[in-house]
């Protein structure tokens, strides 16, 4: 039996709870990853998707800002949080998922710091907070494999701010001194990506130079006509797992349903 695994950056679960119900009953993801859920713990609204039969949840969130959430229909038999570059912030959380065949998946769901506007991590400590991010990263993966990954194979989605391509912005030439596509980000994640050689299965399904993105700026007058987009949310698989990646999608038309995120869903189907 396969599992589908949904990353979305819901840019404030309170206020779009009723999108995340969307994709659930379209889709029907049996594990749904959040980024910026944007609400602590206590003010999560568990019921309305224990309805929806994710009565399994892990959180790790904050008032007003960041949060990451894993929904799941599979029971959760462990969870883990790491901290990054001593901020405080919850851009990390962990779960052991079941899967129906018995075994586990461990499933990893960050969101990266965006960086904001400069990139110069001399003058914009933002950016120097997500370079700093990322090379954290890497030496997690490179100290501690054995917490990172797990035996049935491992997961990490999330929303990464970082789009690694050519192909993955509207134009590679316009936005090499844009965040989240200039080179020393670019260069900084295929580093974490090639620490553990995780396997970015959406480029796998969808490779160059077919164009692909999962974000588009709330400042454009018509984003589907602009097409101004940027690939900034991820699933990447252990290698052990990646052969059993069936399917691939990112869900663009979320992206114009009322009162939307900036980021549409990102789904994998696997047989694990």
């Amino acid at each position: 039996m396969s599992v589908t695994i949904a990353s979305w950056n819901i840019n404030s679960v309170r206020l779009r709870a009723g999108l995340v119900a969307r994709l659930a009953e379209e889709r029907s993801p049996d594990i749904i990853c959040l980024q910026e859920t944007k609400c602590p713990d206590g003010s999560f609204p568990r019921a309305s998707f224990e309805k929806l039969g994710y009565r399994h949840m892990a959180i790790s969130g904050q008032k007003g800002y960041h949060g990451v959430a894993i929904l799941s229909r599979r029971p959760i038999v462990a969870t883990s949080i790491r901290e990054f570059c001593g901020m405080g912030d919850c851009r990390h959380i962990a779960a052991d998922i079941e899967t129906p065949s018995g075994g586990t998946l461990r499933v990893h769901n960050f969101y990266v710091p965006a960086g904001g506007d400069e990139p110069d991590p001399e003058i914009n400590p933002k950016f120097a907070h997500k370079l700093s991010f990322l090379d954290e990263l890497i030496d997690w993966f490179r100290q501690a494999p054995d917490e990172v990954g797990h035996a049935n194979g491992t997961v990490l989605v999330g929303d990464l701010n970082i789009a690694p391509l050519p192909e993955d912005v509207w134009s590679h030439r316009q936005l090499l001194n844009v965040v989240s596509h200039t080179p020393v980000e670019t260069d900084g994640l295929e580093r974490v990506r090639a620490e553990l050689g995780w396997v970015d299965v959406v480029r796998r399904h969808t490779p160059p130079p077919e164009k692909l993105f999962s974000w588009w700026s709330y400042r454009a007058r018509d984003w589907a006509a602009s097409d101004r987009g940027r690939r900034l949310d991820h699933i990447w698989l252990s290698p052990d797992l990646a052969p059993a990646a069936r399917q691939t999608e990112i869900l663009r038309e979320a992206r114009g349903w009322e009162r939307p995120s900036d980021h549409a869903p990102v789904l994998a189907r696997l047989d694990p």
